[in-house]
């Protein structure tokens, strides 16, 4: 993408936002070096990922990178031996330690919602605890050497000490004494040069020995080490240098481990950079209330409510436009100061803000191309120094632009032709716009000429536009109007500002009659629109008034029906059970009238005893069938694969995976699938034209087969309903198995899955007990449960 137009479009300034909400070097420079692609899958994978991140800041805020720095000089010279110091090792080990904490937090957030792109990238981070050990172990928050580091070092220290406080002891006597303290300039102990020394007035020099090592500004106090600790001194230095040499071995040691892990280290600070130039996205989206554009590579452009991210929000108007659909050019007229200008950079910034991977400032279901190139002419270009008028810069970049677009380009033209003569202008923008349109790029152009409003209205894929004007308040609205040509409302605007009724008439008899034609069928068209509007706003509030009353009796009916069906349920088991109570007298009459028959020889025959308990059957009745709720579905259609459809038996909704013969079909819900009659199915929507996104690839639930009948079930990496259910059969398996001890492996993690997988044990009626797992069972990250 052309620099020049980056520039022109305010590209820079937004990410000069986004650096803002960056928190390493390295996601700020990812973020200054950001350009927009013209790769279509590439911009879907970026748009994914800042989607990911949205969703991680509004469940549980964008993941701190403290610590994290650009440690990548240090790791290069400790790659080629040679010494870090004690700053450059300590930043090594806050980056590593800054790097495990990204990691922990992106896995623990993709337990509770998926983030595969995210979590993905932080899984490729190394670990390398053990390095930062080392380093904390040796290095306090001061970048300070520990005396931890070595027992060397520590026993080397102590000496120091001891040796530092027998100076001061001896001194600290020294200027007590009475014969040495008249010669001071002060009582005190100080040091010069790694050497304790006392102050002494210079008129004493002669009768004090030992070794000058300073003096002050006046020449009035000589700073002298004296004779009795020369020696003490020059064993401390001793001491010290030893110290120094224990510190560049330990030093050397920590860069040697740094140096085994530079590889590592260099490829970890390149995924910390990439996930803090990605939630910084997602901070920007947030500060701008921005949305997920669809993306598409046809050429489509679709903008609902499109805001400039860079007008403060209670300024801007927003854009409503449509471009690569019916029309692939829209021509925008309407006076100086009325937006066309701000609209073509809305259109246009916004496009590069999607195809650098960015979220826009729009409502939900706008959509957008990702365009090979964007060119725009925009604004005064002209050059003083390169002596070309306003009329030759736009000529110039503009034949630029035409050497170079495709027709996967968009094209952004203001105040095509203009700078010269109106007549020569317009023939110029005609000829430029029709080369542009033919040549089938996606245009959007400004123009002052009424030649071109004809152009537009003749000509097919090409569509006019203009920016609302208020003629009652002499101010624009700054709203685009697809469909309908501006007007000049030169003689509007001064008969408002009164402007005397002779000379307007007299101007209006200047304008020629095709021209006022052309006005008079404009201002039709704007009045015609308002009104439209004005309706189509007024039908919109009736149209959603009577969704919600439909909303409001279909759940009245719903609950009617219910209560309905729970009565008549009532009153049947009612019937039935005093029903069964007189078949059960009957029942005993009859055996006692059999009983009588056979002891008495009565002539009651077996065939009327059989009749009558017939007819007894049949005065039973026979339960209701519930009623379904009433569907509104639309006329039948013969289901076809992919169809969404409504299972009535089941009363759900489910995806048509295959037909099966003739009368039956495959239903998926969910992750379960089912055969079902034909007849049983009812339509709700059609398979979609293009072949339907990827589904989301299921975490899969690791099962072990050791035996026939398993004792140990792996859930790890399963969300809590996968779970849930996987538990739910392994238990059936296990119980039906005799198995009297199962184990569940669940992991520790955040401890989501194991407390939702003990809730569940604690209520299955198979479950007598349950506990965590001992040291050798696998902790807390098993549940031990005995069965009934």
């Amino acid at each position: 993408m052309d620099d020049k137009i980056l520039h022109t479009l305010e590209y820079r300034k937004i990410l000069n936002k986004l650096m803002q909400y960056t928190q390493t070097p390295m996601g700020r420079l990812t973020a200054e070096l950001l350009k927009p692609s013209g790769d279509f899958e590439g911009v879907k994978l970026l748009l994914l990922a800042t989607d990911e991140a949205v969703n991680v800041d509004r469940l549980k805020g964008i993941p701190s990178f403290g610590g994290v720095t650009d440690i990548r000089p240090a790791l290069k010279r400790a790659s080629i031996g040679g010494m870090l110091g004690t700053a450059e090792l300590l930043s090594v080990g806050n980056t590593i330690g800054g790097a495990r904490r990204v990691k922990r937090f992106l896995h623990a957030m993709n337990e509770d919602e998926s983030i595969p792109t995210l979590f993905a990238q932080s899984d490729l981070l190394s670990e390398q605890k053990p390095v930062e050990d080392a380093i904390r172990q040796c290095i306090d928050e001061n970048a300070d050497v520990m005396d931890s580091a070595s027992t060397e070092l520590a026993s080397i220290r102590r000496e120091l000490r001891g040796g530092e406080t027998r100076i001061r002891e001896k001194l600290d006597s020294m200027i007590r004494s009475s014969s040495v303290s008249k010669m001071l300039q002060d009582q005190l102990v100080t040091i010069r040069g790694d050497r304790f020394v006392i102050p002494v007035k210079a008129e004493y020099r002669a009768h004090f020995g030992g070794i000058v090592h300073d003096q002050s500004g006046s020449g009035a106090t000589l700073f002298i080490e004296p004779e009795s600790i020369v020696a003490m001194n020059n064993k401390l230095r001793e001491t010290r240098l030893r110290e120094e040499r224990e510190i560049e071995i330990i030093l050397h040691r920590l860069t040697a481990l740094v140096g085994d892990i530079a590889e590592e280290m260099a490829y970890d600070i390149d995924i910390l950079g990439g996930l803090d130039f990605i939630f910084a996205k997602a901070r920007l989206a947030r500060d701008m209330k921005a949305t997920q554009p669809r993306m598409n590579d046809r050429g489509y452009l679709r903008l609902r409510k499109g805001r400039h991210p860079l007008i403060p929000a209670e300024q801007v108007v927003p854009l409503d436009v449509e471009l690569g659909n019916n029309y692939s050019s829209i021509i925008v007229t309407g006076p100086n100061t009325g937006g066309k200008t701000v609209t073509l950079k809305t259109i246009g910034l916004l496009s590069l803000m999607a195809m650098s991977g960015l979220f826009i400032p729009a409502e939900e279901g706008s959509q957008l191309c990702v365009f090979d190139a964007i060119y725009a002419d925009i604004g005064d270009e002209q050059s003083i120094e390169q002596s070309l008028s306003t009329f030759s810069s736009h000529m110039t970049n503009i034949i630029s632009i035409l050497k170079r677009m495709t027709p996967k380009s968009l094209i952004l033209l203001d105040e095509v032709g203009a700078g010269t003569d109106p007549a020569e202008g317009s023939a110029l923008a005609i000829a430029i716009l029709e080369h542009i349109h033919r040549t089938e790029s996606r245009m959007v152009a400004t123009t002052h000429y009424s030649e071109l409003k004809a152009y537009a209205y003749e000509r097919a894929g090409v569509i006019n536009a203009s920016m609302e004007f208020d003629v009652q308040s002499l101010s624009p609205t700054y709203r685009l109007l697809v469909g309908v040509p501006g007007r000049s409302n030169a003689f509007a605007i001064a008969e408002r500002l009164g402007m005397p009724g002779t000379i307007l008439e007299h101007a209006r008899g200047e304008v020629n009659e095709e021209d006022l034609r052309v006005e008079h069928m404009i201002a039709s068209l704007e009045e015609n629109r308002l009104t439209a509007e004005n309706e189509r706003l007024r039908a919109e509030v009736i149209r959603r008034e009577a969704e919600e009353f439909r909303k409001r009796q279909q759940l009245e009916l719903e609950k009617l029906e219910g209560q309905r069906d729970k009565r008549l349920e009532k009153a049947e088991k009612d019937a039935s059970d005093i029903l069964a109570k007189a078949r059960k007298e009957a029942e005993e009459i009859i055996s006692d009238l059999r009983r009588l028959a056979m002891e008495e020889g009565a002539s009651v025959k077996e065939h009327k005893l059989i009749e009558a308990r017939r007819r007894l059957d049949e005065a039973e009745p026979a339960p209701r069938k519930k009623v379904l709720p009433r569907s509104t579905a639309k006329a039948p259609r013969k289901i076809q694969p992919g169809d969404e459809v409504k299972v009535a038996n089941v009363n759900q909704k489910g995806l048509v995976v295959e037909l099966s013969g003739t009368k039956e079909a495959v239903v998926q819900f969910g992750i379960m699938k089912m055969k079902v009659n034909l007849s049983d199915l009812e339509f709700l929507a059609s398979a979609p034209d293009s072949p339907p996104p990827a589904l989301r690839r299921a975490t899969t639930v690791k099962r072990t087969r050791d035996e026939n009948v398993r004792s140990e079930l792996d859930l790890r990496g399963a969300n809590l309903e996968e779970a849930i259910m996987e538990t739910d059969r392994f238990i059936d398996e296990a119980f039906l198995g005799n198995l009297g001890q199962i184990s569940i492996i669940h992991g520790k993690g955040t401890g989501v899955l194991r407390t939702g997988i003990q809730e569940y044990l604690r209520k299955h009626k198979h479950v007598k007990s349950y506990r965590l797992g001992n040291y050798n069972e696998g902790g807390a990250g098993v549940t031990v449960a005995e069965l009934e």
